[in-house]
């Protein structure tokens, strides 16, 4: 009997979305099926990752509608998956970085009874801290290898 591939959805704010792609390279290697954010791609095949030439809805609100597909369609990935995986490297001088969207994929992983595992501590100024540590994650402690479920 074959051994079913485990499918994770990496979540994370846009501006680490060059990194999400090595990490999920890497998460491939030990045999996970991964997924990331649509926009992530996006990026890629366009060789630019300035993550303001994307967040069209800053600058337009009937953009606003886009925001919302991007965030359903990244609900629906999470759904599909065993785990998510929060990729939260420093922001703004803030390591361990976890914003308003992660947080509510976090909850979405919670409610849906999904493991949670984030790749860095989280910062102790984090406003969703107490959110956040309720909803019992793994730390990998910066270590992709300590992820297993």
């Amino acid at each position: 009997m074959r051994k079913k591939i485990k499918i994770i959805t990496i979540c994370s704010s846009a501006s680490f979305y060059k990194d999400v792609l090595k990490i999920k390279e890497k998460l491939v290697k030990k045999g996970f099926k991964v997924l990331v954010p649509i926009t992530a791609y996006k990026m890629k095949r366009n060789k630019n990752f300035n993550v303001c030439d994307y967040k069209h809805w800053h600058k337009d609100p009937k953009f606003y509608p886009l925001k919302t597909k991007l965030i359903k369609n990244h609900f629906r990935k999470i759904e599909k998956s065993e785990a998510i995986l929060v990729v939260n490297l420093e922001k703004n001088g803030q390591k361990g970085y976890i914003g308003g969207n992660v947080l509510i994929e976090i909850a979405i992983a919670f409610y849906l009874k999904k493991k949670i595992f984030i790749l860095n501590r989280i910062n102790e100024n984090n406003p969703f801290k107490e959110e956040i540590l309720a909803m019992k994650p793994v730390f990998l402690e910066e270590k992709i290898e300590n992820l297993s479920f």
